[in-house]
């Protein structure tokens, strides 16, 4: 180990000087650290702000008027400062994981050496003195971010083995910062112990790393990555099959298996939408169990008789209903919560929807309310981003038909909701209590009628009036 005092200085936000101030003038020191500093070598801007220090976690709640003890167990408390959340850890140095997730104890070090040489990769162990912005680089880190790198602090075994997640945050660091992983921190993820150490973290943590890969620019990156490693099979080995499960036939539809098509998918989905990259890169997780060959007659291009000849033809019908069910059992299992997994599940369901310009308005109105008013433009993004998977480019809408129709819909579904037709229950100009003032007794019968006008509203916006429905409603309820 080189250890690098640097006379360089970086320059502070004034937020930051004033917080530190707090320290110094207390007698403690205070030094800012992790992704903040590496942010500033790569030139962009920091958003969290991570500050380590020789402060105990009851000094520091006594130096400062606003302190939650977040981690306070680990020696982590998060001061509200100046309308910023500042997260404030003791120098530590942690000793044996004996299993392989979490420090049998934590022990406080002395100084921001001790403290920079337990921390993982060398980018992320560099600390700036808030009093005087001095950088502290003991590892080179500094290099290593200038050659787009990703090395742990000394033995890379031994810092993997020391916690499972490591590896994972190395895949995640790659896709997020386009860096690659030196190549012997790299191989130690291939070796069974550390495999073993990765499969003891909690599947939270994973979950955490895993939805981090999908937000960075291009998650491919990360899932190619962790499927190299066997990361990915660890925690979705529902992903397995899909590998080199070929979708392409004469149509030339698909550019790539099914694996893949997932991947490019999740690149083309929205970054700053989480669930649309969840429903991109599960899409089609059912078309390995949907997958048919047959043999097709169709027309022989190279002739032009009329003739025909035998072709062998891919097929996935009803795959998203395969797919919805797979991504249900995976979410749960990675512990989402219960409104993103019916979200992302709804998308993935209705993502094989096919409009045609014949649709009729009632047609059109059914579809908005099948897939909601609230999910269409999540679903819109779905399907482009499936279109963007097929070739792991975007779509040039000038010459893409499917999105000329994309559009067509997307602009007659705005013109039925500006109308502010009925399209659901309580849109209704009648409810239940009017029609059991009918006579129409209360339960199941009266829930078939109810769903029986809204069905004939959707057909012809017109009959919601009263009057209309109470007569339909009384034929109706004669049949039943």
């Amino acid at each position: 180990m080189s250890c690098i005092f640097s006379c360089k200085k970086i320059p502070l936000p004034q937020k930051l000087i004033k917080f530190g101030k707090v320290f110094t003038d207390a007698g403690f020191e205070a030094y800012l650290v992790g992704g903040a500093v590496r942010d500033y070598f790569m030139k962009k801007d920091a958003h969290d702000w991570d500050v380590a220090t020789n402060a105990t976690p009851e000094q520091v709640m006594k130096l400062f008027k606003f302190v939650v003890p977040t981690g306070i167990a680990h020696g982590t408390v998060t001061v509200h400062f100046e309308k910023t959340e500042i997260e404030v850890t003791t120098f530590r140095t942690e000793s044996h994981y004996s299993d392989g997730r979490h420090p049998d104890k934590v022990v406080y070090a002395a100084t921001i050496q001790e403290d920079l040489s337990r921390r993982d990769f060398t980018m992320n162990a560099i600390a700036v003195n808030l009093a005087n912005g001095k950088i502290v680089d003991l590892f080179e880190g500094q290099k290593d971010i200038k050659k787009k790198l990703i090395k742990t602090v000394g033995n890379p075994h031994k810092r993997f083995m020391e916690d499972g997640l490591r590896p994972i945050r190395a895949l995640r660091f790659a896709s997020k910062l386009n860096f690659s992983i030196e190549k012997y921190t790299y191989l130690e993820i291939f070796k069974d112990d550390i495999k073993n150490k990765i499969k003891s973290i909690s599947i939270e943590r994973f979950r955490d790393e895993f939805e981090k890969v999908l937000c960075s620019p291009k998650p491919s990156v990360g899932l190619k990555l962790m499927e190299e490693t066997g990361v990915l099979s660890m925690f979705i080995p529902e992903f397995d099959c899909c590998r080199n499960c070929v979708q392409s036939d004469y149509r030339a539809f698909h550019k790539f298996d099914v694996l893949d098509h997932l991947f490019y998918s999740c690149d083309g989905a929205p970054k700053e939408k989480l669930n649309i990259r969840l429903a991109a890169l599960f899409h089609d997780i059912g078309k390995p169990a949907a997958k048919k060959m047959v043999i097709e007659e169709v027309l022989d291009g190279e002739k032009r008789d009329g003739s025909t000849k035998q072709v062998e033809t891919v097929t996935f019908h009803c795959h998203e209903s395969y797919s919805e069910k797979i991504t249900r059992e995976i979410l749960i299992r990675l512990k989402f919560s219960n409104e993103m997994i019916n979200n992302v599940c709804h998308l993935v369901k209705e993502h094989m929807f096919h409009y045609e310009s014949s649709w009729t308005d009632a047609a059109v109105r059914r579809f908005i309310v099948r897939v909601g008013k609230d999910c269409i433009d999540d679903l819109y993004d779905v399907r482009l981003s499936d279109m963007y998977g097929m070739w792991n480019e975007p779509v040039d809408i000038r010459y893409s038909e499917s999105v000329k129709l994309l559009i067509e819909l997307k602009d007659r579904i705005a013109a039925q909701l500006e109308k502010q037709n009925a399209l659901s229950l309580k849109d209704l100009a009648v409810n239940g209590k009017d029609l059991m003032a009918e006579g129409i007794p209360a339960g199941k019968q009266l829930g078939l009628i109810l769903n029986h006008l809204l069905d004939c509203v959707l057909e012809d916006p017109a009959l919601n009036n009263r009057k209309d429905l109470l007569n339909i409603a009384k034929r109706q309820g004669c049949r039943i």
